[in-house]
Formats: structure tokens, C-alpha cells, sequence
């Protein structure tokens, strides 16, 4: 019977124990209710605040997040406190620290990512609304978070990229400036004057009321001798969102098109020169015909 006696004894000391600590918890929970309040309560003031500043709004969910972040850990640190009056706060940070090493290397991509949305928030660059490609990821970002970045498609899907591929990576943003660069290539036959045809390009290039002229020139190049004309490389600048783009391509290649057919400046056709290893006869349809009547 001693073996069960001992077990009733300590199961006996684990209840006054707890029951000894009921107070203690009591307060804990109220303590963290309380936290919970101020919590809100503090995320409420610092929104007021940030709402009369010029910070992006990805800075201030950034600022909102890290103070609600800091008052559960005093609050919880307190509550601990609390509960087992024998904990310190140096001992809690002691125990964290030698803890955050094992919790770090199993959620390395997790905080990888977390560091990276806080540097990513913090950068100029790249804003939401912004056009961006990474890693063959073309979008216009829609959201940035601390761990992900929501970029939204052309074609309307969501594709949800983890912040550490856009701090990794090279990103493109495609709308930085206001203004974007476009190139075609045109080509002309090779019986048309070469200093005609930049003429007419450039007068129709011109034309188009969505190629900015003001800041940006025109720029119309002979570029190189194709196989069946000389081409053209032609460059304005223009909107710098994507549908900016198609729209002034579709407008300028239109009117190029207008102005070279109005010139009677031919846009030739692919040619091919067929070469065979032996002679081959040429039948004459006509003569054929003739000697059959």
C-alpha cells in the first residue's frame, strides 16, 4: 500500500498546490484581459496619430502591429510574474533567449520572411499600387504584409509571394516614374528612301496623343539591313501603367501603318530565295497547250 500512498500524497500536494494558485491566476486572467484592452486601446491612439502624418499605409499597420506586439509581451511577462512569483523578468528574457535559439532554426523561413516584410515596408521603391515583376511574377501589388505580398495579375489572379523572394531577388518596378520607354521595329522595302521614311515615321509617331512629347523626344533609328528590309527601331515614351503601354503601341503602329501605306512606302513582305543542288526543268504551260491543239 505504501506505493499508492505515496501517489495519493503527491496527488493530494498537486491540488493544494493549484488550489494555492488560484488567486495568483485569477489575476493573471485579469491581468491579461487588461492587456487585451490596452492593446486595442493603444492601437486605437497610435492609428489617431499616424493618421495626421505623410507615412505610407503599410508603415502605419507596420508601427500599429509592433506596439500591439509590445504590450502582450509586458503584459504576459507580468501575468507570469504573477502566477510564479519566483520568475523574474531577467530570468523570462534569460529563458527567451536561450528559447528564440531552438525556435529560430525551427521557423527560420518564417522569421526570414518576417525581417523581409519589415525592410520591404520600409523602402520607397515599391509601393502598393505599384507594377512590379520578380521571378517571372508580374503584377500590381495589392497588399504587403509582414510575411507576404499579395501581387494581382494583369489577367486578375491573386499570386501570394513570400517577402523573402522579393528581398532576395532583383524586382522591376514598372511604375517608379510616371513615364516608360517603348520600342518597336518597323521595317520599309529597300527601293524606299531610308531619310523619307524616318520622315514619315517620326510625322506619325507624332500624331498619337498618347506619346509624350513634352519631356521625353521621339527617337526614329535605321537599325540594321533584315533580310528582306531595312529595319527601323522606333522609341517614345508613354504612361508606365501596362495598359498605358498596349494602348500607345496599338495608337502608334496604326498610325505608322496609316502614314507609310499614304506614302505608298511599302512594308514588304518576308522574301525567300530557294537554292537546289541540280537544275530543274521549267515547263511552259502555254506552248504545252498550243501542241495539244
Amino acid at each position: 500500500m505504501e506505493p499508492i500512498q505515496i501517489l495519493l500524497d503527491q496527488l493530494r500536494e498537486i491540488a493544494r498546490g493549484a488550489i494555492e494558485l488560484v488567486p495568483q491566476i485569477a489575476v493573471a486572467l485579469v491581468v491579461i484581459l487588461a492587456t487585451a484592452g490596452l492593446s486595442k486601446l493603444g492601437q486605437n491612439i497610435l492609428r489617431r496619430v499616424l493618421s495626421r502624418t505623410n507615412l505610407r499605409q503599410s508603415l502605419k499597420e507596420l508601427f500599429t502591429l509592433l506596439l500591439s506586439i509590445l504590450i502582450w509581451i509586458i503584459g504576459l511577462m507580468i501575468a507570469a510574474v504573477i502566477v510564479f512569483p519566483g520568475l523574474t523578468p531577467s530570468s523570462i528574457l534569460a529563458g527567451l533567449g536561450i528559447g528564440s535559439v531552438a525556435i529560430g532554426f525551427a521557423f527560420k523561413d518564417v522569421f526570414e520572411n518576417f525581417l523581409a516584410g519589415i525592410i520591404i515596408l520600409f523602402r520607397r521603391e515599391m509601393r502598393i499600387g505599384d507594377h512590379i515583376e520578380c521571378e517571372d511574377i508580374e503584377g500590381e501589388v495589392s497588399h504587403i504584409a509582414i510575411r507576404e505580398s499579395h501581387i494581382r495579375q494583369t489577367d486578375g489572379q491573386l499570386v501570394i509571394v513570400p517577402n523573402a523572394i522579393l528581398f532576395k531577388n532583383p524586382v522591376i518596378v514598372r511604375t517608379d516614374q510616371s513615364l516608360r520607354r517603348v520600342e518597336i521595329i518597323c521595317g520599309i522595302a529597300y527601293d524606299v528612301d531610308v531619310d523619307a521614311a524616318r520622315d514619315v515615321i517620326t510625322t506619325a509617331v507624332q500624331s498619337c496623343d498618347t506619346v509624350d512629347q513634352d519631356d521625353k523626344p521621339i527617337q526614329v533609328f535605321a537599325k540594321e539591313f533584315g533580310s528582306s528590309s531595312i529595319n527601323f527601331e522606333v522609341a517614345w515614351w508613354t504612361g508606365s501603367a501596362p495598359v498605358d503601354v498596349r494602348r500607345s503601341r496599338d495608337q502608334v503602329v496604326a498610325a505608322i501603318k496609316r502614314g507609310l501605306d499614304e506614302a505608298e512606302m511599302e512594308i514588304p513582305f518576308p522574301y525567300r530565295t530557294l537554292t537546289f543542288k541540280e537544275p530543274l526543268p521549267v515547263q511552259n504551260r502555254a506552248a504545252d497547250q498550243q501542241s495539244d491543239d
